[in-house]
């Protein structure tokens, strides 16, 4: 049985320990990149004094991970942890499964959405093509299949295998009967209160502007309006001759 508890800290001098560590747990310390010392302070593992801030950071969160998917518990000073673990639950005390706690969060933040548009967000996440939770299980399905194969050495795995390819198969077509989906939710979006009067405003202005267009394309066209300008352009300039006063007669120069 794995210890149950690794110590990563920063020790006064600044250097980066283990404490705890069996044989197990040893081998993981020393593959992430620690160094393992015996001396009159017991055995423990460290990283080298020179090690900058980014390499601290990226060993001992590489030697937490391997150690906590062994199922250590693993207990990490706050500035070397990139990832900590979340709080443990009921099925999940050592805090092991944090792909299945992603999607329970993406879940959670679906039930949660006050919008389509939320929601779609959600969605997006898990039905994406090249991205999304769907084809990355469907890509972990086919690799277990194959892998399936590499492992057997009597034969044996024909069985397995298939039902590994039969579930990557089906996640595949589900992935294209769900292709445009979140795009769809997210079209359920009410179009909002302060945009549709100005798309009311903007329809009635184009029907306004077509209905004078006709209009006068139809006069414009029409014999009797042909005939009316002419017409009345002659009357129109009798009636103003008409209406002037006499012109004087002009006298000759003498």
């Amino acid at each position: 049985m794995p210890e149950p508890l690794i110590t990563i800290a920063i020790e006064p001098s600044g250097r980066v320990s283990a404490r705890g560590a069996d044989t197990l747990a040893a081998t993981l310390l020393r593959r992430a990149g620690f160094t393992e010392i015996n001396d009159w302070h017991g055995l423990r593992h460290r990283m080298p004094l020179a090690s900058s801030t980014d390499e601290r950071k990226a060993v001992a969160g590489y030697a937490a991970q391997m150690l906590r998917a062994a199922r250590y518990r693993v207990d990490v000073d706050p500035q070397l942890d990139p990832d900590p673990p979340q709080g443990p639950t009921p099925t999940d005390p050592l805090g092991r499964y944090t792909v299945g706690r992603a999607v329970l969060d993406l879940t959670d933040q679906l039930n949660a959405a006050t919008t389509a548009g939320q929601a779609a967000d959600a969605l997006d996440q898990v039905l994406d093509p090249a991205d999304g939770v769907l084809i990355r299980l469907q890509e972990a399905m086919e690799a277990a299949a194959e892998k399936c194969n590499d492992f057997d050495e009597e034969g044996n795995s024909f069985e397995l295998s298939d039902r590994f390819t039969a579930a990557s198969e089906q996640l595949t077509q589900i992935g294209h009967d769900l292709d445009s989906a979140a795009f769809d939710f997210r079209a359920l979006e009410p179009t909002s209160s302060t945009q549709q009067p100005q798309e009311r405003n903007w329809q009635a202005q184009v029907a306004a502007y077509s209905g004078t267009a006709v209009a006068s394309a139809a006069r414009a066209i029409s014999p009797a309006t042909r005939d009316t300008p002419a017409g009345g352009g002659q009357g129109a300039v009798a009636g103003s001759t008409a209406a002037q006063p006499g012109s004087q007669p002009t006298r000759r120069a003498r």
